[in-house]
């Protein structure tokens, strides 16, 4: 699964740095601790351990779950729809990434066009 992009900012946390216990990160998005645990076993969130292979959810995880509960609570999706919707959603921001730098090679590469060739009376001759 993809992960959200680090934090380029000396001392500021990057998004997908571990930085809550479960019980933190359950009460931060308003579920029960079993339900974080049933989306790790279903896939949709993948928590970094320690080495006492305690939980560490990061704000990536926790913006999934947010995610995800929007979609169930709200649009009444199950969680293999949530699934298939939270990846469709990083593909696309992949896809669109992909997009920007052929766009950007494309502007470098017009900026860049060599002049046209002479087509005058006197182009081919020797």
């Amino acid at each position: 699964m993809a992960r959200g992009r680090s934090s380029e900012q000396p001392g500021e946390l990057g998004n997908d740095e571990p930085c809550y216990v479960i019980s933190i990160a359950a009460r931060m998005v308003g579920v029960h601790q079993q339900t974080l645990r049933y989306y790790e076993r279903a896939g949709l969130i993948e928590p970094k351990r320690t080495g006492g292979n305690i939980r560490m959810y990061s704000n990536f995880d926790i913006q999934r779950v947010r995610q995800a509960q929007r979609l169930i609570d709200d649009l009444g999706v199950n969680l293999a729809g949530v699934d298939i919707i939270l990846r469709m959603g990083e593909r696309l921001r992949e896809v669109q990434a992909a997009l920007e730098a052929v766009r950007a090679e494309l502007d470098r590469l017009r900026a860049t066009r060599l002049p046209a060739p002479y087509t005058g009376p006197d182009a081919y001759e020797d």
